[in-house]
């Protein structure tokens, strides 16, 4: 799980790299930067970055719970399970968010301009 987190960190580290790159091309940014203040929403890169640690960070609370109630360290069955489900759950958003961001790439770059 790990090696598929690290690879989806590194390819939205690279949409912001290629979105900075592509800002100062040409006559000028598609999408403009924003202003600055306190208002404004985040970086949709940063998004996912975040979106991807949680995940992480629940894979990580399930790898716990269920080595918990191996060795029988006083985690219950119940925890487990739940965080389990949680983890899995949050997964296969995630999942279902990536293949819906490269089906959204692939129809953009099918466009005649």
């Amino acid at each position: 799980m790990q090696p598929v987190m690290n690879a989806v960190t590194s390819a939205v580290s690279g949409l912001s790299n290629l979105a900075s790159n592509r800002a100062g091309a040409g006559p000028g940014p598609l999408i403009p930067a924003p202003a600055g203040g306190a208002d404004q929403p985040a970086p949709f890169s940063d998004l996912l970055t975040d979106a991807v640690g949680q995940v992480n960070q629940l894979e990580d609370q399930a790898h716990t719970a269920v080595t918990g109630l191996m060795t029988g360290t006083g985690v219950d069955v119940h925890e487990a399970m739940i965080a389990t489900q949680k983890a899995s759950m949050a997964f296969e958003l995630a999942l279902a968010v990536r293949n819906k961001a490269v089906q959204a790439y692939q129809s953009v770059m099918g466009m005649q301009f």
